[in-house]
């Protein structure tokens, strides 16, 4: 797995969302994402959304993700 694959993944399963994803061992990961689909959601709600992104790809090539989740608005603060 690659970061790559993983930002593409959540882009595409998050419309309107920019990530940027870290990971140099191709098991342990860093995204931050900002989406405006997030408003309003608290954190725990928002990083499930980014899981389901993933599928079963979380917990089998992806063993961890740090996540950071953000609407534009609370990015620009």
């Amino acid at each position: 797995m690659d970061a790559q694959t993983i930002r593409n993944l959540i882009e595409s399963g998050l419309p309107g969302a920019r990530a940027d994803v870290q990971g140099e061992d191709g098991v342990h990961f860093e995204a931050t994402v900002v989406c405006d689909a997030f408003a309003g959601k608290l954190p725990l709600a928002r990083h499930r959304m980014v899981y389901a992104t993933l599928g079963d790809l979380m917990g089998g090539a992806i063993h961890a993700l740090a996540l950071k989740t953000v609407t534009a608005a609370e990015a620009d603060r």
